[in-house]
């Protein structure tokens, strides 16, 4: 049989405190918990101005000033008489950068209202036009000038708004 020794220390062994803290204590944090509803932090004093209210995530709506077009009424468009130029913006309603392309060029729209037609092109329901355009990514924005002696800038990819301005302002 074997015995069982206590052995006694001559220092006292110090309390740890409790890994897991009680609930109560949490609720009392209010970094876990608050009963009134914090602002964002922001250094400015003053509130946001916008623009424009930017789109909630949506390519098309009726209030929009970028209109959906078919590939037909494009064609329409640029072959007709106009002072201004084009934006022709081919999308799809699955892609990601599409709905912020779509975000921009909604606030462009405000800002070149009488200066810029902006267009959009759903590349799912105009397959054939896309690709006859050759349109390979996605959003795709085709710059085309009044002057039918320039040629028609390309773009691929998000673009930030400030790119699409120096091209209407200094290219067009």
């Amino acid at each position: 049989m074997a015995l069982l020794q206590t052995h006694t220390f001559s220092h006292p062994i110090p309390s740890l405190p409790p890994i897991f803290s009680s609930s109560k204590t949490h609720l009392q944090n209010s970094l876990f918990f608050s009963s009134t509803k914090i602002r964002p932090f922001s250094l400015s004093t003053q509130p946001r101005k916008l623009l424009c209210k930017p789109p909630l995530g949506k390519h098309v709506r009726e209030d929009y000033l970028v209109k959906k077009m078919s590939a037909q009424e494009v064609e329409e468009l640029v072959r007709g008489e106009r002072s201004v130029p084009i934006i022709i913006d081919f999308y799809a309603t699955w892609c990601g950068p599409c709905i912020l392309m779509a975000q921009e060029l909604e606030m462009l729209a405000v800002e070149y209202e009488k200066n810029a037609i902006i267009v959009k092109v759903d590349t799912d329901d105009e397959y054939e036009f896309a690709h006859n355009m050759q349109v390979r990514g996605l959003p795709t924005l085709f710059f085309i000038s009044p002057d039918p002696k320039k040629e028609a800038i390309r773009t691929e990819g998000l673009i930030p708004i400030q790119m699409m301005r120096d091209i209407l302002d200094n290219e067009m």
